[in-house]
């Protein structure tokens, strides 16, 4: 045992409480049935038993081992299929942890387990988002063995008849005219990939478990198990502090004051017991108060002058108060608890919208309207507890030095480990916070897992509402809007529950965020609104939404925005589309891309590398598996091998963010967000992600994190041909630049300048200037390029034609390794330049982006030798060369 560590939650517990943390397991399998605690504790055979990965789960063991090749490598992902069909069995052994109550508390097990203690059975455990927690005070002795059974986790489960059914249709929708078609045979049954929508998620829609495991269009069929996060022993003499909740009540509109509420939470309500609460700012002020328990929920305020607030990065410092509670007996002090809280106010805006209809829907940060821009976040790894707080800390401090202000913890995954929530708080970004239901019928009418969800909300919510980066609950992820879509109704049975989840999402989650938080929103769905019927579920003029029919195409009379016609597959998929989208908030958009040639090599052997190999495709869970090349036959041309289909993946994606992300901020206030789908990736595969699973930023992180600073232009050519530049605000001043505004040719023959002045106001998006068609040469020749003298706002430019169609004419790079930096001149325009990076945990300070003729650029290089790093101008197609 380890009882000198921080508990799971990131707290100190000290005083007359002890919380010691078991370790040195040990893990073995039995073939179903096979095991029994009696055999299992005196169970010596040769080999058998390894050391067991805690937090982590049984796949990283066998790695540890030496037993098993990773998952991810190559072509293994099936390799390991065997690992979900046995039961392992874990076991430890430990001491009498001392006089006083004693609770036994398993943080996460994954999934199905029965725990035993010297023989004695604990209870059976079915839930990997909630813990498990036994008083084992009377089964304690001098020497402990505890054992931990893990069944295959869908062993003897039916499938939920609506479920299947539901999915069943919306593969029809998704596929008009094509159910018995070859093409859609592919696409249902593709080597067994899309098994968990047609078989296994309708099984494991009973199971609370992330939806994930059994793979998606992101992500691999690598089922996790095992015990995934740390294991306690809490020995307690007597009352303790069991919860708490800090919570800016009140705030001037000045800032100048603030109440804030503090509630206090103890397992012994008595008259002799208090609490004493005080709240250390960062400039060391201190706000005290007591009060008397005399129930097991207690509340109090703290009067708090200039308060010091906490901001999301762009708007200020995102200030973390120390928070102390003391727990007394009159003069003997029982518990302490030690915790760090932001101050803030947010808010869910949901005025009407009384310029264009419907309802806003927008955060309002401490009374500061605010444009979140930001993506969607999935697990680090399909193994899900080995991700690190390292692993955690690096990605979100790259979400800030990308721009994003928000991350949405997607519905299909896990409710994060406290190191990334901790370190949202300390680095001021916001979080959507799902809870884990996606994309199928959930089973409400089955009365055992109405209770396992009413715990599991009642202690995430618990958990988390002391966060100051949380800003949403959201009940699920398109399970609503698969019900608008398949069936046409959202209604409940007469019963009061439907078989598909609605109660859950009316009724069980809001309340318990209404229980145990009522500061937070709360949003039923993502995608959801309230207003025009069902279909508003899915629509613009209310809610959040998800805009897919840029990659996916999708065409859907009376669901989809814009033209319902298109030339081509790839004109359908265009990221074009975004400019017909009017949504209130996108919660979701994204384009496929390619990760970093590393990456690739690092996970695939040279010989699979080719484009569509078997082992190549199969890193692409998406289908068919040739979508995006009819997206590339549209914008840079077929790529011919690895190389280039990179560099054009990428180049698509970059161009098909900052279009997006642009689009949506010259709407603000009438779009108040955009989400990328998505951050980050759950393995080494070609999906949506802006960041690859080895942390490296593909091209689309870089022309977002322009197209999101805080001060942004962006050119919009309108549907008469005229060309604008507009100017975004999203800060907490208003703004007035000096703008050069170039109008140039490739070969640089023709470049005419002039100064305008662009302004806006806080939260506002501006015209700043235009020219009528004909004005400028609109042609495959020529650009506009944006600039402002002093730095303030990133430099914008737009070309004219596809990718593939403009001429660039020649171009070179000289390109000089300097100390921590590389200096890069262009000759001729050069587009989309990319440094590779091939080194984990490398930083540049800009990549992805155009040179005009004579343009040089500094570019900062940290955990890399800038002579060993490769500048690479874009291969571009024959017709642009």
């Amino acid at each position: 045992m380890s009882p000198d560590r921080l508990d799971t939650h990131g707290r100190v517990r000290r005083m007359s409480r002890t919380e010691s943390f078991l370790d040195n397991f040990e893990v073995r399998s039995y073939p179903v049935a096979e095991g029994h605690p009696d055999n299992v504790v005196t169970d010596t055979e040769a080999g058998a038993w390894i050391p067991a990965v805690v937090p982590g789960g049984v796949h990283e063991s066998l790695m540890a081992a030496g037993l098993a090749d990773h998952p991810f490598m190559g072509a293994n992902e099936h390799e390991l299929d065997w690992v979900q069909e046995r039961e392992w069995w874990y076991r430890t052994r430990f001491p009498h942890p001392g006089p006083g109550t004693a609770r036994l508390v398993f943080d996460g097990l994954d999934t199905v387990a029965d725990i035993w203690l010297n023989g004695w059975h604990l209870g059976h455990h079915e839930n990997q988002f909630r813990p498990a927690a036994f008083d084992v005070t009377d089964a304690l002795g001098e020497d402990n063995t505890l054992l931990v059974r893990f069944l295959p986790p869908l062993l003897g489960r039916e499938p939920v008849a609506s479920a299947a059914e539901t999915i069943k249709r919306m593969l029809a929708l998704m596929n008009p005219g094509n159910e018995d078609d070859s093409a859609d045979t592919e696409r249902a049954d593709a080597s067994g990939e899309d098994a968990h929508w047609t078989q296994t998620m309708p099984v494991a829609a009973s199971l609370r478990k992330a939806a994930f495991s059994w793979g998606w269009d992101f992500g691999p069929h690598v089922p996790s198990i095992g015990i995934w996060r740390q294991v306690r022993l809490e020995v307690a003499p007597g009352a303790t502090l069991t919860g708490h909740h800090v919570a800016l009540a009140q705030l001037a509109e000045d800032h100048s004051t603030a109440r804030v509420q503090v509630t206090v939470e103890t397992s012994e309500p008595g008259t002799r017991l208090t609490a004493h609460v005080t709240l250390r700012s960062p400039s060391g002020r201190e706000f005290r108060t007591g009060m008397e328990l005399e129930s097991s929920t207690s509340r109090t305020e703290l009067s708090v002058d200039k308060p010091e607030l906490w901001w999301t990065h762009d708007l200020g410092k995102a200030a973390l108060h120390q928070l102390v509670i003391e727990l007394w007996d009159d003069d003997v002090m029982l518990d302490t608890v030690t915790d760090s809280v932001g101050l803030r106010t947010l808010e869910l805006n949901r005025a009407p919208d009384e310029k264009e209809g419907g309802r806003h829907f927008g955060f309002v940060l401490n009374g500061v309207p605010l444009f979140a821009r930001g993506a969607n976040w999935l697990p680090a790894s399909s193994m899900i507890g080995s991700v690190g707080e390292a692993t955690h800390r690096d990605l979100v401090l790259r979400a800030t030095e990308g721009n994003l202000t928000m991350l949405r913890v997607w519905g299909g995954g896990i409710y994060e480990h406290d190191s990334f929530y901790r370190a949202c708080d300390e680095l001021g970004v916001l979080v959507w916070q799902d809870f884990m239901f996606a994309n199928v019928d959930y089973p409400d009418r089955d009365a055992d897992l109405r209770h396992e969800v009413q715990l599991e909300a009642e202690y995430q919510v618990r958990r988390l509402r002391n966060r100051a980066c949380l800003a949403l609950w959201c009940g699920n992820n398109e399970a609503l809007m698969m019900r608008a879509l398949v069936w046409g109704h959202l209604d409940e049975g007469a019963d009061g529950t439907t078989g598909w989840g609605r109660r859950f999402y009316t009724d069980i989650l809001p309340g318990a965020v209404a229980a145990h938080d009522g500061f937070t929103p709360y949003w039923p769905g993502s995608p959801y609104g309230e207003e025009s019927g069902v279909l508003s579920v899915i629509g613009t003029d209310d809610g959040d939404r998800h805009t897919w029919e840029v990659w996916h195409g999708l065409i859907m009379p009376g669901v989809s925005v814009g033209p319902t016609t298109f030339p081509s597959l790839g004109d359908a998929r265009h990221y074009r589309r975004y400019a017909d989208d009017t949504a209130k908030f996108v919660s979701e958009f994204g384009i496929h891309a390619a990760p970093e040639a590393a990456t690739l090599r690092r996970w695939i052997p040279e010989e699979d590398l080719a484009v569509h190999s078997p082992v190549f495709d199969q890193h692409n869970k998406d289908h068919p598996k040739n979508k995006g090349d009819e997206l590339l036959a549209v914008t840079t041309g077929p790529p011919e091998g690895l190389d280039q289909y990179i560099a054009f993946t990428q180049a698509v994606q970059a161009e098909g963010m900052a279009f997006g992300i642009e689009h949506y901020r010259r709407r603000q206030p009438h779009t108040a967000g955009a989400l990328m789908w998505q951050y980050n990736d759950v393995w080494p595969g070609f999906t949506w992600s802006v960041v690859d699973h080895d942390s490296i930023p593909k091209a689309a992180y870089y022309t977002a994190r322009r197209a999101s600073a805080p001060l942004a232009l962006s050119f919009r050519a309108t549907p008469d041909g005229d060309l604008e530049l507009w100017l975004a605000n999203n800060t907490r001043t208003a703004a007035r630049l000096d703008v050069d505004v170039e109008i140039g040719a490739f070969d640089g023959s023709d470049r005419t300048t002039h100064r305008i002045t662009a302004a806006a106001a806080p939260g506002e998006s501006a015209l700043a200037w235009s020219a009528a068609a004909g004005v400028y040469p609109a042609d495959a020749h020529h650009y506009a390029w944006a600039s402002v003298p002093d730095g303030t706002a990133p430099s914008v430019r737009k070309h004219f034609a596809e990718i593939k169609d403009l001429r660039f004419g020649p171009s070179s790079l000289d390109v000089t390794a300097e100390p921590h930096a590389l200096r890069i001149r262009a000759t001729g325009y050069a587009y989309m330049v990319r440094i590779e990076q091939p080194v984990l945990g490398m930083r540049l300070s800009d990549n992805a982006f155009d040179l005009r003729d004579g343009d040089e650029v500094v570019i900062h290089v940290a955990g890399a030798d800038p002579s060993s790093l490769k500048v690479l101008a874009f291969p571009l197609p024959q017709s642009a060369d």
